[in-house]
């Protein structure tokens, strides 16, 4: 009779863990979390590198005790697109002139040009909308770039006040499309300019550090991504992939958010990406995981529930960077860390395409996938470990 209910319970145990794995859908624990400011929406223009890393700047601001913060996207795009119009113009066409642009962008640019609240440059309020629509900027600011950029002039014009003229049509673009960047304004009671208005925060431009993980340049220097977007040519400190993934760890869990850039256009499915282990994941069905990509539309269903997850090496990490399988898609912000049902590990992003998806704006991307995709990250100098500091020469 003991033997007949052990064995009755045994097997109701297994039917249960069974049912557990195959449940379709993810439920997702807590592990770590810290605290962001609300998801916005990047609506119809390419900046998300703006949203994600003035969402983590905000984090900072948080952890840092200074209070919630809203910031303007909008100023830091406007002086954004004006130099990279200037870097197109002066390279000849060889830099392009687009939307995009990385985490630095928003580094250089709080220290060179101040940064402002929200309330002071809003989005879309030029053509009566609270949301971007760059569609029509880009096709006005571009072609009078590419007008200059790619002509035959020996010599441009230069206003009296000495400075070029096709370079006051730009700015003047952005006036009627982004509205005028402040001079002055008043927050909270104080009248600030960009620039004190940002000295006034406590942020140092100089403690942000990008990392990234490839092979083709030698680990422990800092080299130049080589992705469009990297127009200034920022530099990235290369690392060993564990050690790179050290440091996510280290971060959120020393409270510290994170700078995400990332290849996602494939993976974000129902506002989770994963990366599905070719020998272990169910319903694969003879798909190739070294183009899992490209799967057939029967074995999407892969990435509807928990599946054990792949762990890339180097090598193959490498390769999906050299044959552009991983290219500088998105950038988001990371800030903590998760559990599915199974126990994969998971970090929570912040996404700027407003409250949609299962989860608000929020999305979670294995750690599996993390390692495969990421190109490259921005943290504090100080939510990297000590001694991988020291092997950079980072003080």
């Amino acid at each position: 009779m003991k033997k007949t209910i052990l064995l009755a319970a045994a097997a109701l145990l297994s039917m249960g863990t069974f049912a557990q794995e195959n449940k379709e859908g993810f439920e997702f624990t807590v592990v770590k979390e810290n605290p962001i400011t609300s998801v916005k929406d990047q609506h119809r223009a390419g900046t998300c590198w703006c949203y994600s890393s003035l969402g983590f700047i905000e984090s900072e601001l948080i952890r840092m005790g200074k209070g919630e913060y809203d910031l303007s996207e909008m100023f830091i795009v406007y002086n954004t697109y004006i130099d990279r119009a200037d870097k197109a113009v002066r390279t000849h066409g060889d830099a392009s002139f687009s939307q995009g642009g990385s985490f630095y962008d928003v580094i250089y640019g709080m220290k060179t040009f101040g940064l402002v609240p929200e309330s002071e440059m809003r989005p879309g309020v030029m053509y009566g909308d609270t949301l971007s629509n760059h569609g029509e900027l880009s096709a006005v600011s571009g072609a009078v770039v590419a007008a200059i950029a790619e002509g035959k002039s020996k010599s441009l014009q230069v206003g009296t006040d000495g400075k070029p003229l096709w370079k006051k049509t730009v700015e003047a673009i952005h006036d009627i499309y982004l509205g005028k960047r402040p001079e002055k304004f008043t927050y909270k009671g104080v009248e600030y300019t960009p620039q004190s208005f940002y000295e006034s925060l406590g942020l140092k431009a100089e403690d942000y550090i990008s990392l990234t993980s490839y092979t083709h340049q030698p680990f422990y220097t800092s080299f130049a991504l080589e992705i469009p977007d990297n127009w200034r040519w920022a530099h990235s400190y290369n690392l060993p992939l564990d050690e790179f993934m050290e440091v996510f760890d280290y971060a959120i869990n020393e409270g510290y958010t994170i700078a995400w850039g990332s290849d996602v256009s494939p993976a974000f499915n129902k506002s989770v990406a994963s990366l599905p282990d070719e020998d272990k994941a169910q319903e694969l069905s003879g798909s190739d995981m070294a183009h899992w990509l490209n799967l057939p539309a029967s074995a999407k269903k892969l990435h509807t529930k928990p599946q054990p997850q792949k762990w890339v090496t180097q090598e193959e990490r490498q390769k999906a960077y050299d044959n552009w399988e991983t290219t500088d898609d998105h950038g988001m912000q990371i800030y903590g860390i998760a559990k599915d049902q199974l126990g994969n590990e998971y970090y929570m992003v912040k996404n700027s395409w407003g409250q949609g998806g299962e989860y608000k704006g929020i999305y979670y991307a294995s750690k599996a996938f993390v390692r495969y995709k990421t190109m490259n990250i921005v943290v504090h100098k100080d939510a990297i470990p000590k001694a991988i500091r020291k092997k950079l020469g980072i003080k």
